[in-house]
């Protein structure tokens, strides 16, 4: 019985460090994946389903604008908000932030999903793979400790 909490307690431990693993990458390439398409129509309607009120769709806005860059000089800029638009076409709601959260949250969530299954996978082939160089370890310990007659 303690060998098998043993394997479990050491396939769980190989999951987390497989998992951890892939997510530094994961995490990273879901919030610039998602700041990238969040200006997108696609975007703003997806999102827009949770935000806006019944019988209202998101549609994407933009306008120019200005932003200061390191040195403090004044640039061109494009700003996009989220407008909630009714069958009339008037804009009933306006949301320049929250639609982004959202969808880079769901974006990210996304990846790290796809890290856990990956790492299901990975998990068996990673702990062969540990136990391999650590019986290696052992090997050559043992030889060390043989002394010549």
């Amino acid at each position: 019985m303690k060998l098998t909490k043993a394997g479990t307690a050491s396939g769980c431990l190989v999951w987390i460090i497989v998992f951890g693993t892939l997510s530094l990458c994961f995490f990273p390439a879901g919030m610039m994946i998602g700041g990238f398409t969040s200006v997108s129509n696609f975007a703003m309607q997806t999102v827009g389903t949770f935000i806006c009120p019944e019988g209202t769709v998101g549609q994407s806005y933009s306008y120019p604008t200005t932003t200061t860059d390191e040195f403090g000089n004044s640039q061109p800029s494009t700003a996009y908000e989220m407008h909630c638009v009714d069958t009339n076409g008037e804009v009933v709601k306006e949301d320049p932030i929250l639609y982004a959260f959202l969808w880079t949250g769901s974006i990210v969530l996304i990846g790290l999903g796809v890290a856990a299954l990956l790492a299901f996978v990975l998990a068996a082939p990673a702990g062969v793979l540990i136990a391999r160089v650590l019986n290696r370890n052992k090997k050559q310990n043992m030889s060390e400790t043989i002394e010549p007659e």
